[in-house]
């Protein structure tokens, strides 16, 4: 079977955004396969501007959703229900590079912290520094040595394994403290098992490929942070297809009708629409690879979408009660395609309860400001 690039965009934007709208915030994160929020606001509107009549406030309240880490090792919010799919996967990758030896811990000393953690959060949410006085008195002062260079300072060694406990399982964050962040256990919320690895990383393959299909061993690879060598086999049953003279795979199944994706959409920083999608030279054709990615890294500015493909890059900035959004084109926007974005600069102020403002010019800040 043959595919076209139209077909692929149209898809995956369909899927993104459920035809239509999600009926609740769990819906919309399970259908881009995770929400990143490591700029948490960030990833709360990427929510709301997928789920009909939502507010930032109303996805900041919704059931079902846990802030923990995801794919890359980065922050997301992930549908509760998911968490055995998720740790059963993410628990199953193989290690990355070594820490540097200062740093380094024992296979035995991993299992140490992660067990300690687990133990800490199960009755409270408690703060990084209380977690470390935790993690230490449950394991021995190697623990707290200062060797992990962080901000002008240095974080306790326990800390290079927070992530390996959410993976786990046994960590999530918890409520804010104030402007404090604090851990927490999940299955304080409700418990749950890691589905066995083999089992949970086809299933997030195939989550993977209906979001974002088709796709290769090596795409797939890189929205995990692991390599296409482990990842392959788990490619090997499932049917392909020729994109653009390549051979890519995608979920059992799937059809990819031969139409268009159309309208406007404006996604906030390092929403997975843009992360998860490849080949990035074709959603990011031209200009737009240049001045919307950094090297090939989505994410790192917000986009403008017209029928699916990168177009332009935004900015955001509140002024009292009114969003000043600057949206910088790489082309020229037609009455329709400026009607459109109109209505989509309104939907993103009334998320926020703002009134909105709209200037079609350069983008001058850089990325993530």
């Amino acid at each position: 079977m043959e595919i076209t690039w139209q077909a692929v965009v149209a898809q995956r934007m369909r899927r993104h955004y459920l035809t239509e709208f999600a009926a609740a915030p769990v819906d919309a994160v399970r259908a881009m396969s995770g929400a990143h929020a490591q700029i948490l606001a960030a990833g709360e509107l990427s929510v709301a501007l997928r789920v009909a009549g939502a507010t930032r406030e109303s996805v900041q309240q919704a059931d079902g959703l846990v802030k923990t880490f995801g794919p890359r090792g980065t922050v997301h919010l992930l549908p509760l229900e998911d968490l055995p799919l998720w740790t059963g996967a993410l628990s199953a990758l193989p290690r990355g590079a070594q820490a540097p030896e200062v740093m380094r811990m024992t296979p035995g000393q991993t299992a140490e912290v992660i067990a300690a953690i687990g133990a800490a959060l199960t009755h409270d949410d408690l703060t990084a520094d209380e977690l470390t006085v935790e993690v230490v008195r449950r394991t021995g002062a190697w623990a707290g040595d200062l060797v992990m260079p962080a901000f002008q300072g240095y974080w306790p060694r326990w800390r290079q394994s927070i992530s390996d406990a959410a993976n786990a399982g046994v960590l999530c964050y918890g409520p804010m403290r104030g402007r404090v962040t604090t851990y927490s256990n999940p299955h304080r919320i409700k418990p749950f098992e890691p589905l066995p690895a083999e089992k949970a990383l086809t299933e997030l393959l195939h989550r993977y490929l209906y979001a974002y299909g088709p796709a290769t061993p090596q795409h797939f690879a890189r929205w995990l942070k692991t390599t296409p060598t482990f990842v392959k086999p788990y490619f090997d049953d499932l049917p392909q297809a020729e994109l653009d003279g390549q051979t890519v795979w995608h979920a059992p199944g799937d059809e990819f009708p031969d139409d268009r994706a159309d309208g406007v959409r404006l996604l906030p920083y390092f929403d997975a629409y843009g992360v998860g999608s490849y080949p990035r030279e074709r959603l990011f054709p031209g200009q737009a690879f240049t001045r919307a990615t950094a090297r090939g890294q989505a994410g790192n500015y917000p986009l403008l979408l017209i029928d699916g493909i990168v177009a332009g890059v935004w900015h955001q900035k509140k002024a009292g009660r009114t969003l000043q959004v600057t949206v910088e084109t790489l082309g020229t926007l037609n009455r329709r395609r400026r009607t459109l974005l109109d209505a989509e600069v309104d939907r993103l102020a009334a998320i926020l309860a703002c009134t909105p403002s709209l200037t079609l010019g350069d983008v001058a800040v850089g990325p993530h400001a």
